[in-house]
């Protein structure tokens, strides 16, 4: 029987190992908080605000990839050597991010990232699933949530820092001395007694996976910018994403080890906290993502302003699922969830109403109840899927559940950053202002000093065409929030 901690040789420490995984966790909130405030200033420097979110999608692709092969080597080898090698990854990733010269090399070498960060929050959350028992998880994924809250006060504030005052490129290095603090206190005080078991890697569901997103991801992205919608690129990368994606769920369902393991999702509480995930993740991306550069380049605001109306979401999601863990314990996975669907639905809808007018504190109004919306659901949906599986599929149904947040937020990034693109299109081209400038124009609002010099003729022009496409952003946003909600009232009600 696999065991950690109580059952192995060697007793885990398990304050130090919590606060091991903290650590590795915190570096993954602090880095999306981080880039998030510093984007404006990169494409400000680097330019190529049409590929501003292909920074996030590039990330996103290859932690929504591997999540699902971390998590199956974990059920494997053990948790330690996996979020080892994700760490180390990551930071490899972060280090290359903070020398790129080009957008080109920055996208790449956040593939890398993303590459490395797919072990680290799934293979946190399941250490914590194995050390703790099923009454203690709830208070204790409450307080894993706490990472977040602590990310949103240093995330901003030193990015903000970092970028108005030293560089940018900064914000991808602060990361080192957690990582390696993380790696160490794992080694150290986290011991595990893993049977041997021969290594079985779906790489064809790997691989089929792989070419159906990206090519989705593509086709979101650039269709109806760089891509006609009617083109024969298009409509191949479709047939493509289509006819992959039905392979993999129809080999998934003949190997015997798969990546993704459907049985679980027999469950329905499985079923529908995965579904859940997948839209919640496409409205996490959609704030995080495009408001910074609403701020800074609408709003006018500095870094800092921008990245603490971010704040508001990361001290609201924390707060939640503090509380949630509680509320478990009292009202059932159900009505917490509930709790959650309501807040992010007025959260959306706070965002739909936005003006540039009504200021930062509006923005954050709407991200503080994004916050409590996505801490209340997950930390229900995280405990609700542990206490129903038994470990040696823990590692696998923790990650499959961040596998489709982290599938929302990459399918997200690139649909609502490819209607970013096509609305600003759309809006030059009617204000017959096209020939003039063009999408990468918008690079301008991002950098303060451009911004100023500016005829105000232009600048109008750039910041209403920028609002009204972040309009229609926020009005998908709002659409997933409704649909998040109608699938929590479909979970069982007797859960508890």
């Amino acid at each position: 029987m696999n065991s950690t901690g109580k059952n192995a040789g060697k007793k885990t420490n398990r304050p130090i190992v919590l606060v091991s995984v903290m650590l590795a966790m915190f570096m993954g909130a602090i880095e999306a908080t981080i880039v998030s405030t510093a984007m404006p200033a990169i494409v400000g420097d680097l330019g190529g605000f049409s590929l501003y979110s292909w920074v996030f999608s590039a990330y996103l692709l290859m932690n929504a990839i591997t999540v699902l092969i971390y998590g199956k080597l974990s059920d494997i080898f053990g948790r330690k050597p996996v979020i080892t090698f994700g760490i180390i990854i990551f930071l490899i990733g972060s280090i290359l991010c903070g020398f790129s010269q080009h957008m080109e090399q920055l996208i790449m070498f956040r593939l890398i990232q993303g590459l490395g960060a797919g072990a680290v929050l799934p293979m946190a959350t399941t250490i914590v699933g194995d050390i703790y028992s099923k009454e203690e998880r709830a208070k204790i994924q409450g307080y894993l949530s706490s990472v977040w809250g602590l990310s949103a006060i240093s995330g901003p504030l030193v990015g903000g820092i970092l970028v108005e005052f030293v560089s940018w490129r900064y914000v991808f290095w602060v990361n080192i001395p957690l990582g390696i603090l993380a790696i160490v206190g794992l080694w150290m005080f986290l011991h595990e007694n893993i049977e041997k078991k021969k290594p079985v890697i779906d790489y064809g569901g790997a691989t089929l996976l792989v070419i159906s997103i990206s090519s989705l991801m593509f086709v979101l992205v650039e269709g109806g910018v760089r891509l006609p919608w009617y083109s024969w690129e298009t409509i191949l990368l479709i047939v493509t994403s289509i006819i992959t994606l039905a392979y993999f769920i129809y080999h998934e369902r003949k190997v015997p080890q798969p990546m993704m393991p459907f049985d679980l999702w027999k469950v329905r509480s499985i079923l529908v906290a995965n579904l859940v995930s997948l839209t919640t993740g496409v409205m996490l991306i959609g704030i995080s993502s495009f408001l910074p550069a609403f701020v800074q380049g609408v709003m006018e605001r500095s870094a800092t302003v921008a990245g603490f109306t971010l704040t508001a979401m990361s001290i609201g999601w924390p707060i939640s699922a503090t509380i949630a863990g509680r509320l478990l314990l009292r009202i059932g996975y159900y009505k917490t969830s509930l709790i959650g669907g309501v807040s992010l639905v007025i959260g959306a809808t706070i965002f739909s109403l936005m003006e540039p007018s009504y200021g930062p504190l509006w923005a954050a109004a709407g991200s503080f109840f994004i916050g409590i919306g996505m801490g209340m659901s997950s930390t229900a949906f995280i405990v609700s899927i542990q206490s129903s599986v038994e470990w040696k599929v823990r590692g696998i149904a923790t990650a499959t559940n961040m596998f489709m947040r982290n599938l929302g937020t990459t399918i997200g990034a690139a649909l609502l950053g490819g209607i970013l693109n096509s609305r600003l299109k759309e809006y030059f081209e009617d204000a017959n202002i096209s020939r003039d400038i063009s999408i990468d124009s918008t690079n301008s609002l991002l950098n303060k000093s451009e911004r100023e010099l500016l005829p105000p003729q232009l600048l109008d022009v750039l910041q209403e065409g920028l609002t009204e496409s972040l309009h229609d952003v926020y009005l998908i946003v709002l659409l997933f929030a409704v649909v998040s909600f109608i699938g929590i009232l479909c979970l069982p009600k007797d859960r508890s």
